[in-house]
């Protein structure tokens, strides 16, 4: 077949959870022989140009799949839209199969495609237009994408199964459940982190993830501040779009800091060994997310064996699978106790058959397999063609 793909940044990147499942999914068809294009969109790298180590190009290859660049407008307010309109008008003239759209604001374009009869697919990586860095036009131009998908995508894809219900309750809609994988990791010990930050194996609290505010790290500082502990807690991740809400995140771990309240260690965006070395030697993974579609970062840390605190919702539960510990949403009070008793008892708690470092990783591992996705994904592909 020959696919296209449009929606994310660019690839190879890790500038958000869109990107890795693009770059995995083309990746993987063309391994298996389809023709698979993807249309990058132009601009620098979210956490800054100094993030970039991939020499992008208008076009080139990347281990088997067509990738051609999209210009747009520089304007954060702007690019993403331009660039879904271009990238929906040059799918419409191309020769592909099916035309894939990631996350809801590029599916808004889609009914150009469908214009000149071709096959769509959506995959809805949440419901973005619930997140909090959005407001007004934005927010109404992604339910404008989100309403669009129901209306002309041949079929949608869906992460979680509360996304599932969503879109079954509110259009009477049917969508395929098909969630995000997982690769089988390296565990590397810590020489970066140590020189850098001075961390050692099982000496540090984890948050990863982009700063924004749906992700609940001003939840996780407050509760920092208020415990006892001392370990240190790094935030690592860059801000996508929202320096306002990353300058209050950098003021509060400042005032922490300052007032001798705890270590706080903010890192900014990381990616090769610095990430795979985070991963690897903490104590704790947290994710005290209000809001998710799927979230890989969380696979990610458990893939490694990463024992997991996260918020209640059921994006972050069905991936825990009963292998994590949870605290209420938004509740930093009790975030603040279990995050004092688990580093506390962290010793007899990994002795618990459910919460060792194998049975943790072999949980997402064993259900979160690429391959497997791929196979369920080329199925729905190859259902709506023979229709």
């Amino acid at each position: 077949m020959k696919i296209i793909m449009l929606g994310h940044k660019r690839i190879p990147s890790r500038e958000g959870g869109v990107e890795i499942v693009v770059e995995q999914l083309a990746v993987l068809m063309a391994e298996a022989g389809h023709d698979v294009t993807v249309y990058n969109r132009g601009g620098h790298h979210v956490a800054g140009s100094g993030y970039e180590d991939f020499n992008y190009r208008r076009k080139y290859e990347y281990n088997g799949v067509h990738v051609k660049t999209v210009p747009t407008m520089p304007q954060k307010s702007l690019n993403a839209i331009i660039y879904s309109f271009l990238a929906a008008i040059r799918a419409c003239f191309s020769k592909a199969d099916i035309i894939h759209f990631h996350a809801e604001g590029p599916c808004s374009m889609m009914m150009l495609p469908k214009l000149f009869g071709k096959k769509c697919v959506a995959t809805i990586h949440g419901l973005d237009w619930q997140r909090a860095k959005w407001g007004g036009f934005t927010t109404r131009f992604l339910l404008f994408g989100e309403r669009t998908a129901v209306k002309y995508a041949d079929e949608i894809i869906v992460l979680s199964k509360g996304v599932q219900d969503y879109f079954e309750k509110t259009y009477h809609r049917k969508t395929v459940f098909i969630p995000n994988g997982i690769t089988k990791p390296e565990y590397v010990k810590p020489q970066i982190i140590l020189q850098k930050y001075g961390l050692k194996q099982e000496g540090y609290l984890l948050f990863l993830a982009r700063l924004v505010p749906e992700k609940g790290v001003h939840t996780l500082l407050s509760a920092y501040e208020k415990s006892s502990l001392t370990i240190p807690l790094v935030i690592a991740g860059g801000s996508s779009h929202s320096s306002e809400y990353e300058e209050q995140i950098k003021g509060m771990i400042t005032k922490i800091n300052s007032q001798g309240k705890g270590n706080v260690i903010m890192t900014g965006f990381v990616q090769g060994q610095e990430l795979q070395e985070l991963y690897s030697n903490a104590m704790l993974y947290i994710l005290p997310s209000e809001i998710e579609g799927m979230p890989l970062s969380l696979l990610e840390a458990m893939s490694y064996g990463n024992l997991c605190l996260t918020s209640d919702i059921p994006e972050n539960t069905d991936v825990t699978g009963g292998h994590g510990l949870t605290f209420p949403t938004g509740n930093e009070e009790e975030l603040c106790r279990i995050l004092q008793e688990t580093v506390l008892n962290i010793t007899e708690i990994r002795k618990n058959p459910v919460y060792t470092k194998e049975t943790v990783s072999r949980c997402v591992l064993e259900r979160y397999d690429w391959d497997d996705i791929v196979k369920r994904t080329l199925a729905v592909y190859e259902s709506i063609n023979r229709q």
